[in-house]
């Protein structure tokens, strides 16, 4: 029986460190936290320093009941979760729960699951830090405190189901404020001028003019004065400058530029990450810090020698510009640089790439680049136009990695070497170009940089913004979104061979890919919050917040006085808003009157959602007619003419087969009726344009699913059918729904067979089963 015993979180990290450790090591899993704060307002004793009750969670029992056995006979206890707050808070309550002896308990850390890292843990433990333990005391106290007093009133003032979160609410508000400033944004027009010039040897040169104009006229007089001016190249400098490579990842930049190059989600990235790291290829995920340890700096260098050669090597230490970042903690990077290939699934392999190279190119030398600029004179005019191309002298840190950016217009590809040219040189025109273009608002948020900004501001930490994130889609809050861009016209005004052409053309703008958009829910939540408890959506309160949390695992102040300090001031605020009314939460809005009927147009938030209706049944005891609120539209803004055009709905088109189509929205969505059956439309067509043609195309493709969809019937019994399902095939017997075992052939079972499994087959219980 192994003399030692070593817990960590979870079953993929004990597999790896057993490897590590000899046979007198038993590596096992507590399967992440075994207690939390029960569920009701017991859990924190609020008259007694807000002290709270911990139980262990009911699916961690058994678990519980096996760390205890293998405890009683291991001679020494190893508490082996991460090296953070919460890791901190993992030992000390499995310390608590198996009742473990100070005398025979260890607390070891590590920040990467390598061999050298786990025997060096072994050989130096420590006790466990309280005062890490507290600030993350800290957090779950404040965090329960906030939710469990503001839920109610939400229930009670907005809707029922709604809750709120001390750093979800401020998450949110920052999607709202965005939505809000694109809103209000009015698009200006300006014209920018650039010319092409043929330079011989079939070279052509580009060049632009710095200034834009406000209007087509003023275009016009430019390109005017150019039809006969003569070009020539006033002065030409060459200016040597460099490109320094991005700091290693921090569990942020990792999250935006897996975001920006891979396409993950931040969840996804940090689900990936923990993958990775619990099999021993990269250093702990969970970290803001950029600095590098001198062994991982060593190993770097090797391998950049060994691959590109001395030249290419440039040693440098990143300090974090974060006041909070625990230099000690080291940034995302390989255990091992000289594994380029690890054994993982394929967004494993793509992320440790990403991993690899960003680390690598911090350790490599400056990309040393040429840029060279142009200024060309236009005799009619004082303007000068300006043609600027750059090439790299030196690759450097280029060679492995370049960090992305999520300016689009930034991003675009590396200007290239300009044509041969010299000073005085004249040149011909080929054309030149005044192109109608329009100012952008401010950038929808992605998930990604959502999450900057957070961190920007000082709010969260690395632990907590992926489950943030996660949180507020949950809690349909914020909506993570493609959305079509729209048509738009523009003028462009062309001078070739000394005449100037206008013509309009089309471009599409303002499409969305994975973007962050609030909800109606959310904007009404907001605005309460903001109206009501400044402090729980104050930017700089909530970032002040964290810092205290800092202070507390620093030992530098008290928890449970923080805690005091917020409660009281907070639950004054909690037990005045007890007196508003629901009517004067700002969850509807009048638009003003049905030119047909009479009655009034209402924008509200329904049970289902936010909806417009026409009329009110206390005012003119009729029933008003309800229609949905379609993607994108927002009761604080919708107008009368948008709402009347909701109410088009169901409309008629034309027949299919001798049948009539009809297009409806109904609870789940909208659907085209075709012969007593619903087809969903999908999210890519418009239900208010959608035409007969595409209609038919839809029936059609539900036809053909719902053939696919029946294995066998029995005409003795219609009640049984044995089906395919989106999970594989299965027998439906009425509404009981019933699995074929694996050795029965779906097509081949008889209906004797089909009623026998059925039999066979507990009844399920109800979604909202009373418990006994």
């Amino acid at each position: 029986m192994p003399k030692n015993l070593v817990i960590v979180e979870s079953p993929a990290k004990a597999k790896t460190i057993e490897g590590y450790l000899g046979k007198d090591y038993k590596v096992t899993s507590s399967y992440g936290h075994v207690r939390d704060l029960p569920k009701g307002d017991k859990a924190i004793d609020k008259e007694n320093g807000f002290l709270p009750t911990y139980e262990i969670s009911p699916d961690k029992k058994a678990v519980i009941k096996e760390l205890k056995k293998l405890a009683k006979d291991s001679d020494i206890i190893y508490l082996a979760s991460d090296d953070d707050r919460e890791g901190e808070a993992i030992s000390w309550h499995l310390k608590e729960a198996l009742g473990l002896d100070d005398a025979k308990t260890r607390r070891i850390v590590f920040r990467e699951i390598t061999k050298n890292a786990i025997q060096n843990a072994i050989q130096s433990p420590r006790g466990i830090d309280l005062d890490l333990v507290n600030a993350q005391q800290a957090r779950r106290v404040l965090d329960r405190l906030v939710g469990f007093e503001l839920s109610p009133i939400l229930w009670k003032k907005i809707k029922t189901g709604l809750s709120a979160g001390r750093v979800q609410s401020v998450a949110v508000r920052l999607v709202v404020e965005r939505e809000r400033e694109i809103e209000k944004f009015k698009p200006e027009i300006f014209y920018k001028i650039t010319a092409s010039f043929d330079v011989g040897n079939k070279k052509i040169l580009q060049a632009e003019l710095s200034k834009r104009f406000k209007t087509e006229d003023e275009a016009q007089k430019f390109l005017e004065a150019c039809a006969e001016a003569t070009f020539t190249i006033k002065d030409l400098q060459k200016k040597p400058t460099k490109k320094t490579p991005a700091p290693p990842f921090t569990t942020s930049t990792l999250q935006q530029e897996a975001s920006r190059k891979l396409g993950f989600s931040v969840s996804q990235t940090m689900t990936v990450a923990q993958r990775l790291y619990e099999a021993g290829i990269i250093s702990y995920m969970r970290t803001d810090s950029v600095n590098l340890s001198q062994e991982a700096v060593d190993s770097a260098v090797n391998e950049i020698k060994k691959e590109y050669g001395d030249d290419f090597v440039k040693v440098r230490q990143y300090k974090t510009k974060s006041s909070s970042a625990q230099e000690a903690h080291e940034a995302i990077r390989p255990t091992n640089f000289a594994v380029t290939n690890p054994s993982a699934d394929r967004n494993g392999t793509r992320l440790y790439e990403l991993i690899w190279k960003r680390a690598i190119a911090s350790q490599m030398a400056d990309a040393q680049i040429e840029k060279t600029t142009a200024t060309i004179d236009i005799s009619t005019l004082e303007d000068t136009l300006t043609a600027s191309g750059e090439v790299v002298k030196f690759e450097g840190f280029l060679k492995v990695y370049l960090e992305s950016t999520d300016d689009e217009d930034e991003n675009e590809e590396q200007k290239g070497m300009l044509p041969p040219l010299s000073a005085g040189q004249e040149l011909d025109l080929t054309e030149m170009n005044a192109r109608q273009g329009f100012t952008r608002p401010p950038a929808r948020y992605t998930e990604a940089s959502l999450v900057k900004k957070l961190e920007e501001m000082g709010i969260g930490r690395p632990s907590t913004y992926a489950p943030t994130i996660s949180t507020i889609q949950k809690r349909n809050y914020v909506e993570k979104e493609y959305r079509e861009g729209k048509e738009r016209e523009y003028q462009i005004l062309t001078l070739k061979g000394g005449k100037i052409n206008s013509k309009t053309q089309t471009e599409i703008t303002g499409t969305e890919k994975n973007k962050m958009f609030p909800t109606n829910i959310a904007m009404v939540v907001t605005d309460f919050l903001v109206d009501h408890f400044p402090n729980v959506t104050n930017y700089s309160f909530t970032a002040e917040v964290e810092q205290k949390f800092d202070e507390i695992a620093s030992g530098m102040k008290e928890w449970d006085k923080m805690i005091g300090e917020f409660y009281s001031e907070f639950h004054a605020k909690v037990e005045t808003t007890e007196n508003i009314e629901r009517a004067d939460v700002p969850s509807s809005r009048e638009l003003g009157m049905d030119p047909k009927s009479g009655r009034k147009v209402i924008a509200r938030l329904g049970k289902f959602g936010p909806l417009v209706q026409i009329g009110d049944e206390e005012e003119d005891g009729k029933k008003p007619q309800f229609a949905s609120l379609r993607q994108g539209q927002f009761i604080e803004s919708i107008t009368l003419e948008d709402a009347l055009e909701l109410f088009k709905l169901p409309r008629e088109l034309g027949e299919y087969e001798g049948k009539p189509m009809l297009v409806g929205l109904g609870r789940f969505g909208p659907y085209v009726k075709y012969d007593g059956k619903f087809v969903s439309i999908p999210k890519t067509d418009d239900p208010y344009t959608i035409e007969d043609e595409r209609a038919i195309e839809l029936i059609k493709a539900k036809e053909e699913a719902d053939k696919n969809k029946f294995i066998k019937t029995f005409d003795e019994n219609p009640d049984v059918q044995v089906l395919n399902g989106r999970y594989g095939p299965y027998i439906k017997v009425g509404r009981k729904n019933v699995k074929i075992p694996k050795d029965k052939e779906p097509k081949d079972l008889t209906l004797e067979e089909c009623l026998e499994l059925a039999e066979k087959t507990p009844e399920k219980k109800g979604r909202y089963a009373k418990k006994k």
